[in-house]
């Protein structure tokens, strides 16, 4: 605590814990506000609210920062794997050799997942959204796998973060192969955990699949990018669901279903949509020209962000990945030709730099996945695989935390007041 915030309402003065992070703002904490003055506060969106104290991302919006326990995301997407990013997460320390080692070997031996979930994807229509199959088949691992549904059992909660980590990419990459008609491919426990989800993903039973270590690189650093970003929608939402003591595949379904929203995870789907709308280079002075015009509803996606004011770090990143992406494969897309001229528009143009549109990380994954293969009906199903590590990192913090409450919020009723029942025949 470094001081205090005073509060006066009416006739009452509070006094008001101040509260200090390792690193950023000041925070005043409201948690008596309530029972000493009968007063709520009010925050549409909860954006000026801190609903936990978190040892896990720390992002500040004007600098451009996102710090995973204090590293910084460029240097983990340029030399770590996702897998150590993930124990990083998880356990709090970037492991040893040793320690890396035994942690991919656990991940790889829980990559099947049960038989009898073979049966639920064939209950879905073909022509469903692989989100939709995500939100069900998450959902329903609680009844498949009993011994680590107990989340006041420390190793049970080790096990099902183990296994939910280990089993999205097969979960993902089965959604993917039964909306195309074609077999799910199993697990191979020789690859590494992006190069086993692009074999299962783009492989099939009739030739060998050969990982193109390009694309591996670049699918990893995707995973990396994506892997948290601090109190975000969907995270608190599994924050939210894990309060109610809720099991852990149940919170991770439910973080899923918030994720699909297109404000959240369907952003990028929607940059690329916007990208193919454009069609050609010589059409983008036109649709500049709408973005900059107040009645016009047109907004072009993938620009500026909610948090961040500055460059989005991974945002840098993603740039040099679809470069590196596009170059191997020697895509000749007239669209990948608009990203670029749109890119250099954007960082340039008077209008985009003052506002502080920058292109944000979801103008150029979806360039990437496009690229490499994914229909856009998958990127937010990617976003989720990699997003999951954040999430069960979030879970286990929140489990663990001895401040953690149930949430509820409160609301600003502007309702009918108090009134008496009228009988059917008085109305």
């Amino acid at each position: 605590m470094s001081g205090q915030a005073r509060m006066t309402l009416g006739d009452k003065t509070l006094d008001l814990p101040v509260l200090d992070g390792s690193i950023g703002p000041q925070v005043v904490d409201i948690r008596k506000l309530y029972g000493q003055t009968g007063a709520f506060t009010y925050d549409p969106g909860f954006t000026s609210t801190a609903s936990c104290q978190s040892a896990i991302t720390y992002i500040d919006g004007d600098e451009g920062t996102l710090l995973h326990r204090g590293y910084p995301i460029d240097q983990l997407a340029e030399k770590s794997t996702f897998l150590e990013v993930a124990y990083l997460l998880t356990k709090g320390e970037l492991p040893t050799k040793t320690q890396l080692d035994e942690y991919s070997y656990t991940i790889t031996r829980h990559t099947m997942v049960h038989e009898q979930l073979l049966h639920l994807y064939r209950g879905f229509r073909r022509d469903a959204h692989p989100m939709a199959i995500m939100c069900g088949v998450v959902g329903a691992l609680s009844a498949f796998y009993h011994d680590s549904t107990d989340i006041d059992d420390p190793h049970q909660r080790m096990v099902a973060s183990h296994r939910l980590i280990a089993k999205m990419p097969t979960i993902a990459a089965m959604a993917y192969k039964y909306s195309i008609g074609q077999p799910f491919i199993y697990p191979d426990n020789s690859l590494s955990y992006t190069g086993n989800f692009l074999r299962m993903t783009f492989g099939v039973p009739a030739e060998d699949y050969v990982v193109d270590p390009v694309i591996e690189r670049a699918m990893d650093r995707i995973f990396i990018l994506h892997a948290d970003h601090e109190q975000n929608a969907s995270t608190s939402t599994v924050r939210l669901a894990g309060s109610s003591g809720a099991n852990p595949f149940a919170c991770i379904a439910a973080g899923i279903a918030c994720l699909w929203g297109p404000a959240h995870g369907g952003a990028n789907e929607a940059a690329l949509n916007m990208l193919r709308e454009i069609g050609t280079v010589d059409r983008i002075p036109e649709f500049i020209a709408r973005a900059k015009d107040k009645n016009d509803p047109f907004r072009l996606m993938g620009f500026g962000h909610r948090v961040y004011k500055n460059y989005d770090p991974r945002a840098k990143v993603m740039q040099q990945t679809a470069n590196e992406v596009l170059a191997k494969l020697g895509v000749s897309d007239p669209i990948f030709d608009v990203a670029r001229e749109l890119e250099r528009i954007a960082l340039s143009d008077e209008y985009f730099v003052e506002k502080k549109l920058y292109p944000n990380v979801d103008f150029y994954s979806g360039i990437i996945l496009s690229a490499i293969g994914f229909p856009t009906s998958m990127f937010t199903v990617l976003f989720a695989l990699a997003r999951t590590v954040g999430w069960v990192a979030q879970w286990n913090e929140m489990i663990g935390d001895p401040e953690q409450k149930i949430g509820r919020p409160r609301q600003l009723y502007t309702g009918a007041p108090r009134r008496d029942y009228v009988g059917i025949d008085k109305r």
